[in-house]
């Protein structure tokens, strides 16, 4: 009898330490820390990518955006060309705020676009209780593209860019919710996101993290109604008829290149590609200015010719 009170007390012991690793994985995907938005403001102006003389010039409109799940989406309508029917979506990546799609935005402003910058869920002003590395967002986005087009009409011509999280909300949204936008550009996005923890797990917990994603993915689906296998990128990639520009730097060693170079050769159709020589994760705007905005306008002059 003692024997067996033993051995259950083990077994209950060993489920209630693999519970809470279980809760502790899932916590540190569906919380991860953010960046406070006064540094994220403060680092883009120190680097000169936003000045704020010329960005409160700009003629802009605050937007709140209803969610399907509930909450509002804080969004920013910036419209130098209220004449112009050509518009640009940004989608930031995990941790950031819409404050960082201000250098972006400004390519595409030079180039007569009006923009759209928004939070996403649980970042920024937006509502949203956790993070769903695209599951949750790229609904959110259908919504901000559904506001866009109510408001300016069904005849513009408009893109979606996205970084890193914001590059597979973009993927996801036009393979598996609507492929409405007429191009893509997608910065530094993963391919799949068990994959992607696979590979975190092992850096960062410095255990074989092919071992704890079947458990975080258990958690995550009872905490946050998701599986992993549901954000893949490359599951839907092949779904998208729209042209898209990738770009990846060669140096990520976040979300390694090999990714966009995996969705890069599924896509069919319409594509390019833009490996930066410089810089790590999210940097290769940053650290090749003038291949990067090369590599858009020969992408957007293509497009021009074959639409």
């Amino acid at each position: 009898m003692k024997r067996t009170k033993k051995v259950a007390g083990i077994l209950t012991g060993a489920a209630m330490a693999i519970a809470g690793f279980g809760y502790y994985l899932s916590n540190r995907v569906m919380y991860i820390k953010k960046k406070d938005e006064d540094f994220i403001y403060k680092r883009e102006v120190a680097a000169k990518r936003l000045s704020p003389v010329d960005f409160a010039a700009l003629p802009k409109e605050d937007i709140w955006v209803r969610s399907p799940f509930g909450y509002s989406l804080k969004a920013q309508f910036i419209r130098p060309y209220p004449a112009s029917k050509k518009y640009m979506i940004f989608c930031h990546g995990v941790t950031e705020n819409k404050t960082n799609a201000i250098k972006y935005m400004n390519i595409f402003l030079e180039r007569g676009f009006n923009a759209v910058i928004y939070d996403h869920r649980r970042h920024g002003q937006s509502g949203g209780k956790t993070s769903s590395y695209g599951f949750y967002e790229k609904h959110d986005l259908k919504a901000i593209v559904d506001y866009l087009l109510f408001r300016e009409g069904n005849e513009l011509f408009f893109g979606i860019h996205g970084e890193s999280m914001g590059a597979a909300t973009t993927l996801l949204y036009a393979g598996s919710v609507e492929d409405r936008a007429n191009f893509y550009i997608v910065d530094c996005p993963f391919s799949d996101f068990r994959s992607l923890l696979a590979y975190r797990f092992t850096k960062e917990i410095k255990l074989p993290g092919k071992w704890f994603v079947p458990l975080a993915d258990l958690f995550i689906r009872m905490r946050d109604g998701y599986s992993l296998d549901s954000v893949s990128p490359l599951a839907v990639i092949e779904e998208i008829q729209k042209p898209i520009l990738f770009i990846h730097s060669e140096k990520d060693d976040f979300i390694l290149p090999e990714m966009t170079k995996e969705l890069y050769d599924r896509k069919k159709g319409s594509k390019s590609l833009f490996m930066a020589k410089n810089g790590l994760h999210a940097q290769s705007l940053n650290e090749n200015r003038e291949a990067y905005e090369k590599a858009v306008d020969d992408f957007l002059e293509e497009i021009v010719e074959t639409k």
